[in-house]
């Protein structure tokens, strides 16, 4: 059974990149030696895996990748450090309706 991974890499300007790959590994290593200079990573490396997560359909794991690049700075280190409790409150708005 081929499994897909969406990651999170924490680059070397303090930003993150997500992505999804069926090769973590591989996906990783091609982030690290700057194989595409038109990518993200390609000048903020080097980089580092920071969360990963596993699926077992592709849909499932493309869908989540397109959610998690939607979201705000606070919901990407809330599920980094495990805290995906904290993930209501950070999706709440802000400010009043108007």
């Amino acid at each position: 059974m081929i499994r897909y991974y969406v990651y999170i890499l924490l680059c070397t300007d303090n930003t993150y990149y997500t992505g999804v790959t069926n090769d973590l590994e591989t996906r990783f290593l091609y982030h690290q030696n700057g194989q595409n200079p038109n990518s993200y990573t390609y000048t903020r490396r080097p980089v580092e895996i920071v969360y990963y997560t596993e699926f077992n359909d592709v849909n499932q794991a493309i869908a989540f990748e397109k959610q998690v690049k939607g979201w705000s700075r606070a919901k990407k280190e809330a599920i980094i450090n495990d805290e995906w409790e904290k993930l209501p409150n950070l999706a709440k708005r802000k400010f009043p309706n108007r």
